[in-house]
């Protein structure tokens, strides 16, 4: 990743204290996370910033885990959440054979990369990080990515570092709420799919069928 000053992350981690504590919502990613996988799924936020996402995920019952190379960012998480959430890890340091290490599973339901990731990371590591997604998804599982559309780490970028993996573009919207992606989105949420079917839902899980006529 590149240099970040240490007064660039005081400065970010004391804006996301202010917006923890405001009415911002912070939560829309795990709400459209949670709309797609079954309660009690396993999911990893890579960049969890403030832990946010992992705290929201958790309350609706889904075994989250977040990491966030950047200490002061972590220790925000921290004060606002359950600590045992969250480890400092950067994307490049994930690896199947490290995951035991740091106390996290060696399968996830669905890996999240949300707020940016993308573009504070080169193209190698980039490209790292999905084939590195690719060996941890469990079969069917699925990659989410919501980042800025035209700046390195976008749509064209993802989708080639995908190209070298099983992963395959399911949907991909403008928004967290399902708008309609074009050329001229400034924003993207891209949902990539691994090889393999996913677990679904035990119950109905909202749907009630009426039998045929």
């Amino acid at each position: 990743m590149g240099m970040v000053h240490s007064t660039d992350l005081s400065d970010y981690a004391a804006k996301m204290r202010r917006l923890a504590h405001s009415s911002t919502d912070l939560e829309v990613d795990a709400r459209f996370i949670d709309m797609i996988v079954p309660r009690k799924s396993t999911v990893l936020d890579i960049g969890c910033g403030i832990g946010s996402a992992v705290a929201a995920l958790r309350r609706a019952e889904h075994r989250a885990f977040g990491i966030d190379p950047n200490p002061e960012v972590l220790q925000v998480a921290r004060e606002l959440f359950d600590s045992v959430w969250f480890r400092q890890l950067s994307a490049t340091d994930l690896s199947p054979g490290t995951m035991p290490d740091h106390q996290l599973p060696k399968r996830f339901d669905l890996i999240l990369m949300s707020g940016n990731v993308p573009a504070f990371l080169t193209r190698v590591e980039l490209a790292r990080a999905f084939a590195t997604a690719d060996e941890l998804l469990a079969p069917g599982g699925r990659l989410v990515v919501g980042t800025t559309t035209h700046r390195r780490g976008g749509p064209v970028d993802l989708d080639h570092c995908a190209a070298g993996t099983s992963l395959r573009l399911e949907h991909r919207y403008g928004d967290w709420h399902l708008g309609a992606f074009d050329s001229d989105s400034p924003w993207s949420v891209s949902v990539y799919s691994a090889l393999g079917t996913r677990r679904t839902a035990d119950g109905p899980d909202g749907i009630h069928a009426l039998p045929p006529e």
